[in-house]
């Protein structure tokens, strides 16, 4: 198993390497750049313009200036950020810790009610609950989340249920320790469910499918034909082989809950990746586009080999593969 993980980890490197390559020439294909604004702006001279295209290498080919950047990324150095004008790691290193808080109660809220979910709604097929969650699963499916956040909103400013926005209160600090941790979930209940409801919908779809499907295998057949109990049957054989593509798509979910989190922290002010990702493209700041770039992309492949990991967990047959 550690011999596949480290392999899988140097695989990784030209990976990032071809992510890092398309994204900073793709970037660099966009008109202007950041120093746009300066040229326009007719207090700035053009011998000033010049001595930041210096500063900052614009003034090279973008070969040049890619390999310059990647230099300075294996040294540790992300770059500085244009806007906000600090080092580029720590900006990102600020923003993260909101973004990972958001999308790791979004994935314990969506797995955590799609799964049961899904079973019962397999070993009840047909029935009124199971029609009833089919329906209210087309619908989160159906609606986008930028929509279901403005609905959100609206409900919270009428209701006054919930906050309209941030990540905490105003007195947070006068708080206690239980006090902070309900103040957090107050606010963070909005994103959570505005992120995860067409991850829930879709989940518990698949979820629901793929347990009717094993449960009309033979091999269900036969064990209900040797007497053993249904409990057995339907948890110790037929889940375990129909969770197998749910865990799959756990990997593609870890990253596109920082893709999905764009619209929804904009929407609610969480001051995350998301709203660092659009104000970093309206204001083209190159270095922190290319930082959060990477972070998505490793994340990714983070997402895909813990779950090829859970996979060797719940499947016999993939576990001896690793090996």
């Amino acid at each position: 198993m550690l011999k596949y993980i480290l392999r899988r980890l140097i695989l990784a490197v030209p990976v990032l390497l071809g992510v890092s390559v398309l994204s900073f020439f793709i970037i660099s294909l966009a008109p202007g750049d950041f120093l746009d604004y300066y040229r326009l702006n007719p207090s700035i001279s053009a011998e000033q313009v010049q001595t930041l295209e210096r500063q900052f290498g614009f003034d090279k080919p973008i070969v040049v200036q890619y390999f310059k950047w990647l230099g300075q990324v294996l040294k540790g150095n992300f770059g500085y950020s244009f806007v906000y004008h600090i080092p580029v790691f720590n900006l990102v290193w600020r923003r993260l810790g909101a973004t990972l808080l958001l999308s790791i109660s979004t994935m314990i809220f969506t797995w955590g009610i799609a799964i049961p979910l899904g079973i019962y709604s397999a070993l009840h097929q047909y029935s009124f609950s199971d029609q009833a969650f089919s329906f209210f699963a087309f619908i989160g499916i159906s609606i986008p989340n930028f929509f279901f956040a403005l609905l959100w909103l609206f409900m919270a400013a009428k209701t006054g249920w919930f906050p309209i926005g941030g990540i905490i209160s105003l007195n947070y600090d006068q708080l206690s320790f239980w006090g902070k941790i309900g103040d957090y979930l107050w606010h963070v209940i909005g994103p959570v469910v505005t992120l995860g409801t067409s991850g829930l919908a879709g989940l518990m779809r698949q979820m629901r499918g793929q347990l009717l499907d094993q449960l009309r295998q033979d091999y269900v057949l036969f064990a209900r034909a040797k007497g053993m109990p249904e409990s057995n049957v339907i948890y110790k054989h037929a889940l375990r082989n129909a969770i197998n593509p749910i865990v799959t798509m756990f990997g593609y979910s870890l990253s596109g809950l920082l893709g999905g989190a764009v619209l929804t922290e904009t929407v609610f002010g969480w001051p995350g990746m998301g709203r660092l990702v659009i104000e970093a493209l309206t204001s083209q700041d190159l270095f922190l586009v290319m930082a959060t770039l990477l972070l998505s992309s490793l994340l990714l492949i983070i997402g895909n080999l813990i779950a090829d990991m859970l996979l060797a967990w719940v499947d016999p047959r993939i576990r001896f593969r690793l090996r």
